[in-house]
């Protein structure tokens, strides 16, 4: 069974589909460029409707140590996401600091990308494979574009912490990203939406059926 987590949730009607379709984790983003932004008191008002043993997931991008416990009282969650330029001695940092477990984004577009995973190794709890953006695209945020890489550059890999796929997976690609990579466990965000920031219920239970049969 593939884990899922659905990433984004800023809606009652996502987070039920997410629920009902057997996500295991849920996502909130507290980063202001993202369309998907919540405010710490929005994600925990959202959070209390998903059963406890749904995963809560804080999406961040080099976010202070202020900014970290503002979400952490308000929302409480089992993981925090570092979706930024973050070096290992901060990860550490967070993960000594505020307690929960954290998931280290490493963006890929090349084999050098994915060799960088192993500075982390010591420092995070898991790791998280997303596209990198563009050089050139100073438009695009650090995750969330619809972006895909090379699933292959995963394909027989082997680290010693729990790791998740993203970037630019779809109910229609999902199963095959799953077969390319190996992964145990992927993310999605605005393959699952209408439009960026509002998530599509039924690409949603569409997303999670995928991995059923994948």
């Amino acid at each position: 069974m593939v884990r899922a987590k659905i990433c984004g949730i800023n809606a009652e009607d996502a987070l039920a589909a997410a629920v009902a379709g057997g996500a295991a984790e849920i996502g909130f983003a507290f980063y202001a460029r993202s369309p998907r932004a919540v405010s710490p008191a929005r994600a925990a008002e959202l959070a209390r409707l998903a059963p406890g043993a749904i995963g809560k997931v804080a999406f961040v991008v080099d976010a202070d140590d202020a900014t970290l416990a503002g979400i952490v009282d308000a929302l409480r969650p089992d993981t925090l996401q570092l979706h930024g330029a973050e070096t290992p001695e901060r990860v550490e940092a967070i993960r000594r600091r505020f307690g929960a477990r954290v998931m280290k984004v490493i963006s890929i577009a090349g084999a050098d990308d994915v060799a960088r995973a192993g500075r982390y190794l010591g420092a995070a709890d898991r790791l998280l494979f997303d596209a990198k953006p563009p050089r050139n695209r100073d438009d695009l945020m650090p995750g969330g574009n619809g972006l895909s890489f090379d699933w292959q550059l995963l394909a027989r890999r082997d680290w010693p912490l729990p790791w998740m796929l993203s970037g630019g997976l779809t109910p229609d690609n999902v199963a095959e990203a799953v077969a390319t990579s190996g992964a145990r466990a992927v993310d999605v965000s605005s393959g699952v939406e209408d439009r960026p920031g509002v998530k599509s219920p039924t690409k949603i239970a569409a997303f999670l059926a995928a991995l059923k049969v994948s």
